[in-house]
């Protein structure tokens, strides 16, 4: 017989994700749980009581984040307008750049958690390039321009979020230049 979680001990749990979320994209990955549990304002055990180690705590924000990025790319995906579909993609990946740079990194770069995510990111990529083949064959992307070429654009502004904050403020700028060079004129 399964129990019902209680409403409570849900709450608590979404409550330590959010709070771990904002605490790791500011703070790094490195915080210590007991400063996420006084962020979150609870005890120590009860963020232990439903992540038994960082690690899972690590692996549950970034269930979400990817979950999120999975539900954004199927709406995309069915966008009717492609132009629309992938400039929002490009731009809302460019805005996770700056905003989420850490848990982005984890997700993408060296860090152990990132690893669990390996097939979501393939089944992403593979929505990306639908993305762009239907926007070339709709017209809104530059003769020329490849699905390798758009990826290029999404890995130059990837690449500053290793740059100090100060720096990866120029995201927005590089990735209106980007969807320039991507995009025909509407």
């Amino acid at each position: 017989m399964t129990r019902k979680r209680r409403s409570d001990a849900e709450h608590n749990q979404r409550r330590i994700v959010a709070t771990a979320r904002a605490a790791f994209a500011a703070d790094g990955l490195d915080l210590p749980v007991r400063e996420i549990a006084r962020r979150a304002g609870i005890g120590v055990a009860t963020v232990y009581r439903h992540f038994p180690s960082r690690e899972d705590l690590i692996a549950a924000v970034l269930a979400e984040q990817v979950t999120r990025c999975e539900e954004e790319m199927r709406a995309a995906l069915a966008d009717p307008d492609s132009r629309r579909a992938l400039r929002g993609t490009i731009l809302r990946f460019a805005e996770r750049q700056v905003r989420d740079r850490v848990l982005n990194e984890a997700l993408l770069g060296s860090h152990a958690a990132g690893a669990a995510f390996t097939e979501q990111r393939r089944a992403h990529a593979q929505g990306f390039a639908r993305l762009v083949e239907r926007a070339r064959h709709d017209g809104a992307v530059r003769q020329g321009v490849s699905t390798e070429d758009a990826r290029v654009a999404l890995r130059a502004i990837s690449s500053f979020r290793a740059h100090p904050a100060e720096r990866a403020s120029t995201i927005p700028r590089l990735t209106d230049l980007l969807l320039s060079g991507v995009l025909t004129e509407e």
